[in-house]
């Protein structure tokens, strides 16, 4: 494990006052009787001290809303991913209704022709849920579409969308839980959960032809860092892309309530989920463009944290009223993490865009740290942020530039575990 890895209690002071936060003497008075992080372990350099520093600065906050964190889910506050384990149990529990007539193309907007063709020629129709358990064709067409973006003859899966506004493979999957009550949803939800936190670390399990990953856990050191802002005064919120109702049964396992988790959304029709989705700022419920997805994750923390209404919540708010603290993983949330006034933790995962605007580091207000289980090797070959680390709305790469157009050079990968 590499030495920085661990901190001491004294270095928050210092990283206090290096942030400008609070004067040195006002920080030590208050320290004292804010809540602070408990797990040292994991934590990389001054990070630990700098969250430290950030909760005294606002734990006791008088007047006004509380201080707003917000935590990406997947890979952030957990190792891998709960929208994959509730697909593969769907997968495995013959839980998936087939769509109406075999009419794959009504599940997706953006599924493409070569898709649906291929989803009807794997699948049964007239059936009440599809015999995936059982039925390997049906199941290796489903998880190759889902997983992969793309048939299992190659074809591409999916198309026209807006790439900083929408994942639809993230998106299918809520998609796919038509016909079933959001209760309904999150029992299965809860089933994957059980199985996944039960499974030892590093196993698979067989899903049609394919082993895939059976196992979760949760980071002790986010659980920690939840309990602490929330005791803080921190109004902590989870935003995911993946469905909502399995946001909500997982979120409850590191503090967070069902009420402060957002995910991907469907409309619902007598009380059933349909393909459809809700929509934020000036995309309407059931034009299915726009989910908790890199621009569209500031849409959706604008809308339902900050309660910005109309297409107003697609625009980056003013610095009084966003979130103070956002942690993430991946590109998908770097447009939230970009909005945080405070502090900004990204765990690395080798993800492009993010470790540009991470490791440029251009507000000092950064901190990237290895992922807490099984964190990745220090990547090989730079960044590309100078040519193609950005992906832009018609899915072209392109490079990272700053808010005032200048390309971020490309980055070299510096904390990692050796």
């Amino acid at each position: 494990m590499n030495d920085k890895l661990r901190t001491g209690a004294a270095a928050a002071a210092l990283a206090l006052a290096a942030t400008g936060l609070l004067p040195g003497t006002q920080a030590e008075a208050r320290s004292a009787a804010c809540p602070t992080l408990k797990i040292s372990d994991g934590w990389y350099g001054d990070n630990k001290a700098r969250i430290d520093a950030l909760l005294a600065d606002h734990c006791g906050a008088k007047g006004g809303r509380k201080p707003v964190a917000v935590f990406d889910w997947d890979n952030t506050v957990i190792k891998n991913d709960v929208g994959d384990a509730t697909f593969y149990w769907l997968l495995r529990n013959d839980r998936i209704r087939p769509p109406k007539d075999g009419d794959w193309s009504t599940t997706s907007r953006h599924l493409t022709p070569e898709a649906a063709t291929a989803l009807r020629a794997a699948c049964p129709t007239g059936v009440r849920t599809l015999p995936t358990a059982t039925d390997t064709g049906c199941a290796d067409e489903l998880l190759s579409v889902y997983g992969n973006g793309a048939t299992t003859a190659g074809k591409t899966a999916f198309a026209g969308y807006d790439h900083r506004r929408m994942e639809p493979q993230y998106a299918w999957l809520a998609q796919l839980l038509h016909g079933w009550t959001t209760r309904q949803a999150a029992s299965f939800a809860a089933a994957a959960r059980a199985e996944s936190l039960a499974a030892p670390q590093g196993a698979t399990q067989r899903v049609g032809s394919a082993q895939v990953t059976g196992w979760v856990r949760y980071y002790d050191q986010q659980r920690d860092l939840i309990r602490a802002l929330k005791d803080g005064g921190f109004d902590v919120w989870i935003v995911s892309a993946s469905p909502e109702p399995v946001v909500d049964v997982w979120a409850k396992g590191a503090g967070v309530d069902a009420s402060h988790a957002v995910g991907i959304r469907n409309t619902t029709d007598h009380g059933r989920l349909t393909s459809h989705l809700k929509g934020c700022g000036g995309v309407r419920d059931g034009e299915d463009a726009m989910i908790t997805y890199i621009d569209g994750k500031r849409c959706w923390i604008n809308q339902e944290i900050l309660g910005v209404q109309g297409p107003a919540a697609e625009r980056v708010q003013p610095a009084a009223r966003r979130q103070v603290l956002a942690a993430g993983d991946s590109d998908t949330d770097v447009s939230f993490l970009r909005d945080a006034t405070g502090l900004r933790l990204v765990l690395n995962r080798n993800k492009n865009e993010l470790m540009c605007r991470a490791y440029e580091n251009g507000d000092g207000r950064w901190l990237v740290n290895p992922v807490f289980i099984e964190p990745k090797k220090r990547k090989a070959t730079p960044y590309p942020c100078a040519t193609t680390g950005y992906t832009a709305s018609d899915g072209t790469a392109a490079p990272v530039r700053r808010e005032d157009g200048t390309v971020i050079p490309d980055q070299l990968d510096t904390v990692f575990v050796s």
